[in-house]
């Protein structure tokens, strides 16, 4: 088994770091050694302080999110703008240093897996060169299926090892005929595990969420078993 689960999702903003965060959560309950990694953010680093948060780590904030960019934007477009590069080097040498620390790594990607990180490297590239089983987070609602079977087939682009699929659900919507019979065309679409469908929670949302609420919450909905089998 590899140490370690890189979590991309289908977009941004569809719960990627509430589900690394679950997971992260669980794993240190079992006594496990996790860490969590934000390899690169842009606008905020409240992802990568929930994350660290919850898996209860004492890795400084420059290391779990070594590269940050002030704007809210694409790292390739927030390091033209900023004028400084999106330096995977850091990243990569961040990887190594908390792959060492810990037992198991959480490592969370910014945005979709399409999404550019530098030049002529997106988050998928990243992912190829960390070399974790990739688990991807989608909404759990209508517009998933294209979202999802198009993400699944980026990353099977590169070469990556997909181990399953979460689907989120975001927003206070009413479960409707599309939710209910999403993760069954997905499966049957990508041949892919669905590893869970998380509901609509508004208590697990905010900078001060009580950690013990989202690890119980999202776990609860995520068959941990097939990320990190015991």
């Amino acid at each position: 088994m590899k140490n370690g689960i890189f979590i991309t999702g289908t977009d941004t903003e569809v719960g990627k770091t509430i589900i690394a965060a679950g997971i992260a959560y669980a794993l240190k309950a079992k006594n496990i050694d996790v860490g969590v990694m934000k390899p690169i953010a842009s606008g905020s680093r409240n992802d990568a302080q929930l994350l660290k948060r919850t898996a209860q780590v004492d890795d400084p904030i420059d290391l779990i999110n070594p590269v940050y960019f002030d704007l809210p934007i694409a790292p390739s477009v927030a390091s033209k703008i900023e004028s400084r590069e999106s330096d995977l080097q850091k990243v990569y040498n961040a990887f190594e240093h908390l792959s060492q620390q810990h037992n198991f790594l959480v490592v969370e990607g910014i945005g979709g897996i399409a999404v550019p990180i530098g030049r002529d490297k997106s988050v998928a590239d990243l992912a190829k060169r960390i070399d974790f089983p990739v688990l991807i987070v989608g909404r759990s609602y209508l517009g998933t299926i294209n979202h999802t079977v198009l993400t699944v087939a980026f990353a099977k682009s590169f070469g990556l090892e997909i181990c399953g699929i979460v689907l989120n659900t975001d927003q206070d919507i009413q479960r409707d005929i599309s939710v209910a019979t999403n993760s069954i065309e997905i499966e049957r679409l990508t041949g892919l595990p669905i590893l869970g469908e998380v509901p609509f929670n508004q208590h697990i949302f905010g900078e001060d969420i009580p950690i013990d609420l989202v690890g119980d919450f999202v776990s609860g909905h995520i068959d941990i078993a097939k990320i990190y089998p015991s």
